[in-house]
């Protein structure tokens, strides 16, 4: 199942410039795929590098966590709440991402708790790992 713009939107409070997740291509009760498409209309490369535009490596993690709270507030117990970082461990950046790029974001959901959920979470450009970690998050009303 996919998830389009205006169903991410509907699920997420978050609008550009901050809005980071484009489509979901697949979805099933704790895991989510997801992507973004990189430009170089993108506001944070006027000053991340303007001689050499990487997306910054906060923003990839900050579109993992989205991703991950598109699978989370779109489940009918949870419309209309946020989802805050609570936590990030294990953080790695293995590639640059540059205009072009498509960012395909996996988060899987490994243990709930309350309000409180941990995901494990990477972003791929064609099929080269660019970035990872272990997310947690609080969910808030």
């Amino acid at each position: 199942m996919t998830i389009d713009i205006n169903a991410i939107r509907e699920a997420l409070p978050h609008r550009y410039p901050m809005l980071l997740v484009d489509r979901v291509l697949e979805v099933s009760e704790d895991e989510i795929t997801a992507i973004k498409n990189v430009t170089i209309n993108e506001p944070f490369f006027n000053g991340h590098f303007p001689q050499y535009p990487v997306m910054p490596g906060v923003l990839i993690m900050e579109a993992l966590a989205q991703t991950a709270g598109v699978l989370e507030l779109s489940k009918p117990e949870n419309k209309g709440k946020l989802v805050f970082y609570a936590g990030m461990d294990k953080v790695k950046f293995k590639k640059q991402v540059v205009p072009g790029d498509q960012l395909v974001m996996t988060a899987k959901f490994v243990k709930r708790r309350g309000t409180i959920a941990v995901v494990e979470a990477k972003a791929e450009v064609d099929g080269k790992l660019a970035a990872s970690g272990t997310l947690t998050f609080a969910i808030g009303s």
